[in-house]
């Protein structure tokens, strides 16, 4: 299990914790409910705003009725309710969980799309985000060799284009650190990579907001 997929399922097993131990009496006594109850219960914290009772109530329905045809609806739903909260990494664990499950592959597309959306929006500071950078370049390469006629494939060029300036900059920036301090080599050093780069620094204009979040706006 790698370093990301380890990190989701301890932040999982530590919100299971965190509702069994916190949840209000009547909550936690609550359990051998129908599926659709668990669902309507999810439905409705979403819809107040209440993520933490959502995911609480997701626990309950995975528990009870792990079969249930609402469970896919329900992870969808809770994927874009993180999302839409800026919780990347919770998205992102709902996503995998509906790919490990309902994952064909007319559904992976869009569930691929999402997950990449999600860490593409989850890189706030590109100096302590270098590597999910790098790892969503990856993603979105792939992304587009796997789904070539995909609707989303404009979407994902647009993010792929906005990582690599983020990270010409990124090394530009190093770059000219290096040259203010008079360390010249390691500036050779973080120029040279950027010499493959697929952009140039004729063709980046830096929105106001963040070249990341911008495609999104």
């Amino acid at each position: 299990m790698n370093l990301k997929k380890s990190v989701l399922v301890g932040m999982a097993a530590a919100i299971s914790f965190l509702f069994v131990g916190c949840g209000d009496e009547k909550e936690v006594a609550e359990f051998n409910k129908p599926a659709l109850y668990w669902y309507q219960k999810i439905a409705n914290s979403i819809t107040s705003g209440n993520l933490d009772k959502a995911d609480a109530y997701y626990i309950s329905l995975k528990s009870e009725h792990m079969r249930s045809p609402l469970m896919p609806t329900s992870l969808m739903m809770l994927a874009h309710a993180h999302m839409n909260a800026e919780e990347y990494l919770l998205a992102n664990y709902y996503l995998d969980e509906y790919n490990k499950r309902f994952g064909e592959y007319e559904s992976r597309e869009y569930t691929d799309f999402m997950k990449l959306k999600a860490s593409f929006l989850g890189i706030k500071d590109v100096y302590k985000d270098q590597k999910l950078i790098m790892d969503s370049i990856a993603t979105a390469k792939v992304y587009i060799n796997r789904y070539p006629g995909s609707p989303y494939a404009p979407l994902v060029n647009t993010m792929l284009i906005r990582l690599h300036m983020s990270q010409y900059l990124l090394n530009e920036n190093i770059a000219a650190l290096y040259d203010r301090t008079g360390k010249e080599e390691a500036a050779k050093i973080y120029r040279e990579k950027n010499k493959g780069s697929v952009v140039e620094m004729t063709d980046i204009t830096p929105p106001e907001k963040g070249i990341i979040g911008y495609v999104f706006d």
